[in-house]
């Protein structure tokens, strides 16, 4: 005998959704077919949002939120429509920072929903975080506050993430860590005070792409620009705006250099 206590406590809605509904069979059939689903939203959900893809990330946000409503998990699709409205907004800066947060109410739903069905809990697995050594150091280089962010936001657990907001804050986070150089700088070219070219003449004149690789993050594509970037041994060139495994490879890249 299945004890709807169990969804109650858990804080769904149970009454919402029998309006719906209409009886407890037909509820726990759309129970089923949930649990059957919501593992392949949640991967695809990650997927679009690794490759920044926004627009697919809302639609499957919002067929999310409508299942939670629809069977009364009420946090869960509360979650769901911010995730669907900043997505639509291409506030990618919001979906990553709070991407966990979805996946933890919904595995806990997931969870309530096995306990229910008297089925084996087991929560959806997806992408691992790969941990790396954090005392590698990788300074993130751009007058965007967003960017700088959501370049932070992609490597907070496997880098040590330094940022400034024009060259001349590079130049002295750069110094500053001489004796441990960086493992690699992403650079925009466009900034106020000192800008990207004027790092990598500095870089030039002291010798230090043997030492620190440099990538360069620009919404410059044009042929002048990329031409006159890659008259310096950079690693790189990486137009905004990218996407996590644009800007992961690239730091791979970089961190290669060390090996």
């Amino acid at each position: 005998m299945k004890d709807v206590n169990i969804l109650i406590q858990g804080g769904i809605d149970v009454n919402k959704s029998l309006e719906l509904f209409g009886d407890m069979e037909s509820y726990d059939a759309t129970l089923e077919d949930f649990l059957n689903m919501a593992p392949q939203k949640l991967k695809e959900l990650e997927k679009y949002k690794e490759v920044a893809d926004m627009t697919n990330y809302s639609i499957l946000a919002h067929s999310l939120k409508s299942d939670s409503r629809y069977l009364g998990f009420t946090a869960l699709a509360e979650i769901c429509l911010n995730h669907e409205m900043k997505s639509k907004e291409n506030d990618m800066v919001f979906v990553y920072q709070n991407f966990d947060q979805l996946v933890k109410e919904a595995n806990r739903i997931i969870v309530l929903v096995q306990k229910y069905l008297g089925k084996e809990t087991s929560e959806v697995t997806l992408t691992e975080k790969v941990v790396t050594d954090k005392s590698k150091k990788i300074l993130v280089v751009d007058d965007s506050n967003i960017i700088r962010n959501l370049i932070t936001k992609f490597f907070d657990n496997e880098y040590e993430v330094l940022t400034a907001n024009d060259g001349k804050e590079a130049l002295e986070i750069i110094n500053a860590n001489m004796e441990h150089p960086l493992y690699g700088i992403l650079l925009d070219l466009y900034m106020p005070s000192v800008n990207g070219f004027a790092v990598l003449e500095y870089f030039k004149n002291q010798n230090l792409f043997s030492k620190i690789p440099v990538a360069i993050i620009t919404g410059d594509d044009s042929r002048e620009t990329v031409q006159k970037v890659f008259s310096y041994p950079i690693v790189d060139v990486l137009n905004k705006p990218f996407n996590e495994r644009d800007i992961k490879r690239v730091v791979t890249s970089m961190i290669n250099f060390h090996q």
